[in-house]
């Protein structure tokens, strides 16, 4: 599982806190531990120590109380110099826009699943009168494609291609078809699955692979798309 930088460092902040007053705590509870048995020592009425022996005993001790009490005021100095320096680094962060390692161009092509591919390439040439490209075969993809050209974007037609052709299954929930998913280009398909994966946006294979344009692509889980398959391509 990957954790983000930022939640790393939340946790090694939250645990040097903790035990920053964790021992904080300890000294404190240490130094009124120890004024307690002076105290009863001293005041004790079953305790007979003379004058000298009392002034010279209170002074050494009140001495090491003020050092220890010293010592614990710059602990908390520095137990509230973490908090604030905590506060400033979230604010800073809150507020200053992280550089990017990979941008969306643009939208590629809306894919398209289709039983019968002839039928689909006739209604678009025929009937729409749009131009389609020649079948390609993909069989890492498990699918055939066929694009339909126009002037802004693509749609890519999709027909199943052998037995664990994802399409396949797509067209047993759906018999007559329809949109399968939305390719959007990348200028960096490795910056944008390192990002991705950082993010906790699962995909559907561990490395890019070569797409129907020659191109490197990945697919984006659509239970973390909000339902939608996205499909990203590197240009």
């Amino acid at each position: 599982m990957n954790i983000p930088k930022r939640k790393i460092g939340d946790i090694i902040h939250k645990t040097a806190v903790t035990c920053l007053i964790g021992f904080t705590a300890f000294t404190a509870f240490s130094v009124s531990r120890q004024f307690y048995q002076y105290y009863t020592a001293v005041y004790s009425p079953r305790k007979e120590i003379n004058d000298k022996n009392i002034e010279a005993d209170l002074t050494e001790k009140f001495s090491y109380l003020t050092n220890m009490a010293s010592y614990i005021c710059r602990k908390f100095e520095t137990l509230l110099g973490y908090i604030k320096l905590k506060a400033l680094a979230q604010n800073f962060s809150s507020t200053t826009k992280v550089e990017r390692t990979w941008n969306v161009i643009r939208a590629n092509h809306v894919a398209i699943a289709t039983s019968d591919m002839q039928q689909s390439v006739k209604l678009y040439e025929d009937v729409l009168g749009i131009k389609t490209s020649h079948s390609v075969p993909l069989p890492e993809h498990g699918v055939t494609t066929v694009f339909v050209e126009l002037s802004n974007m693509k749609l890519e037609l999709l027909h199943p291609l052998g037995d664990e052709s994802p399409i396949e299954k797509f067209l047993q929930k759906s018999p007559t078809g329809g949109m399968h998913h939305i390719c959007l280009e990348v200028d960096n398909i490795e910056n944008a699955v390192k990002d991705l994966k950082e993010k906790n946006i699962r995909l559907l294979s561990d490395e890019p692979k070569i797409g129907a344009h020659g191109k490197p692509v990945i697919f984006l889980h659509p239970k973390d798309c909000n339902g939608v398959l996205i499909e990203l391509e590197e240009v």
